[in-house]
């Protein structure tokens, strides 16, 4: 049986260094959530950037949090979520975020996905900056053309899915594709797509940059 561990605060997250305790983070960014923690869960719906969720704590071995948002509850990945610590965002799974220790057993999940065999390997990890860099910069590639795709593009995409690569992380605006992904054409367009973690996402071939997450 595999038994995953998570960090809790049963009713506030203490930023080190901040006289304030927070119940609640800011997504940086239109953030996943999902049924579980983990790439390979099903999305269960989107967190709205600069919206705040409740958190009630995080895994001690992955990025991942398990939260509420809008009367849902489910899992996000942690360095898109933010607490303030002396007026600066931190990921509420940086080293300043003091929290407790609970454990969650996925054992169940795991034979589930064994069993539908239809998830593959974690193949690598989508690459992303500091929570300063995403919230300030990372994310400037949604913003203009590529943030609103002509409707051929979206349509093309998902018409024409492809097997789904898995990797640490979460699909957000902004984050790097690694080399060791293909990214497939688009008949008559510039960018180029993939599914990543269960979801087709348009990348900008020259620097590898996510710029649209089709939802």
């Amino acid at each position: 049986m595999f038994r995953n561990t998570i960090l809790t605060a049963s009713t506030a997250i203490f930023a080190a260094g901040s006289a304030m305790a927070a119940t609640s983070a800011t997504a940086v960014t239109d953030l996943n959530l999902r049924a579980g923690p983990g790439p390979h869960y099903e999305i269960i719906g989107v967190i709205d950037a600069q919206a705040e969720a409740d958190v009630d704590g995080c895994l001690e071995e992955a990025n991942w949090c398990k939260v509420m948002y809008d009367g849902k509850e489910g899992w996000a990945y942690g360095e898109y979520l933010t607490a303030m610590v002396e007026e600066n965002p931190v990921a509420v799974v940086s080293p300043t975020v003091t929290v407790e220790t609970i454990t969650y057993d996925n054992s169940k999940d795991a034979e589930a996905f064994a069993g539908a065999g239809t998830v593959g390997a974690v193949a690598g990890a989508l690459i992303a900056g500091p929570v300063g860099a995403v919230a300030g910069g990372l994310l400037a590639g949604s913003a203009g053309a590529a943030a609103q795709p002509d409707e051929r593009v979206v349509t093309y995409v998902q018409t024409n899915t492809l097997e789904p690569i898995y990797l640490e992380g979460e699909v957000v605006t902004g984050a790097v594709v690694p080399d060791t992904v293909e990214l497939v054409e688009i008949p008559d367009a510039e960018l180029r797509y993939v599914y990543i973690n269960g979801q087709p996402v348009l990348v900008e071939p020259e620097e590898r940059k996510i710029v649209y997450v089709v939802r």
